[in-house]
């Protein structure tokens, strides 16, 4: 019996096949595409709306307060928005001096921060240091979680393009030092500011401010570890830099 030889050409049925997955997998990703491009508009929609309007509960504001309630079903968040010129120049010198001291000038991202983060972090094998300026942070507030992962990252520098094209540095500085978290429940310069010091965010002295900043980077383990060995060192620093830092200029009124 001879043995049977197909043609190298796919059948029509075959063919019919291959064609129907392609046309699957395009849907798919058109689908995919359409979805992204979905999300993107709603992140653009919230940021036109806060741009004249303070949020009310940030995406970090809801996960801090679900994990409150797991243990207290009555918890609440200390939170209270205050403006901009209600707020001590020696804090916003301050934070800029610990997390940001090229705010003023860049548009979003520090390359040269992030090539030190990176350095950093291949030196000590493991991650230290993410090099992220306070627009970045502030995208991570208002809309992330605090989870590392490439794809948060990917987002949160297309919500920091968003939120540079958007809003100004002033802008910006003022919803981030409102939202910021600075203890367990805490948020906001005003809120911190009576939570540790019982004085409105105006009031602050260099000192007090300086200590706020250099609580911020881990703001839940020293709201109960005040004394925390490193803190008082931490603070002297950012106080020696605060006279350095470059604050946005304020807006004008018409």
């Amino acid at each position: 019996m001879k043995p049977r030889f197909t043609s190298g050409h796919a059948t029509p049925k075959r063919r019919g096949v291959l064609f129907h997955c392609f046309k699957s997998l395009q849907w798919a990703l058109t689908f995919a595409v359409l979805i992204f491009l979905l999300v993107q508009l709603w992140f653009f929609g919230w940021l036109l709306w806060w741009k004249w309007t303070p949020p009310q509960e940030t995406h970090f504001m809801s996960i801090r307060l679900a994990e409150l309630r797991e243990q207290n079903p009555d918890a609440r968040l200390d939170y209270q928005w205050v403006d901009y010129n209600q707020i001590s120049d020696n804090l916003k010198r301050a934070l800029i001096a610990a997390e940001d001291a090229r705010f003023v000038d860049h548009e979003g991202f520090d390359w040269d921060g992030i090539q030190v983060a990176l350095q950093k972090n291949q030196k000590t094998g493991h991650f230290v240091a993410g090099g992220s300026t306070i627009s970045q942070q502030l995208a991570k507030n208002l809309f992330l979680n605090p989870h590392r992962s490439m794809l948060r990252k990917g987002q949160e520098a297309l919500i920091t393009l968003m939120i540079e094209a958007l809003w100004d540095k002033e802008r910006i500085f003022e919803c981030y030092l409102n939202v910021i978290e600075w203890g367990n429940g805490v948020f906001g310069a005003e809120a911190a500011s009576r939570h540790y010091y019982r004085v409105s965010a105006n009031q602050l002295s260099t000192w007090q401010a300086a200590r706020l900043a250099a609580m911020a980077p881990n703001p839940r383990y020293y709201d109960t570890h005040r004394k925390a060995s490193g803190l008082a060192r931490k603070t002297a620093i950012i106080h020696s830099r605060m006279g350095a830092a470059q604050l946005p200029v304020q807006r004008t009124e018409d």
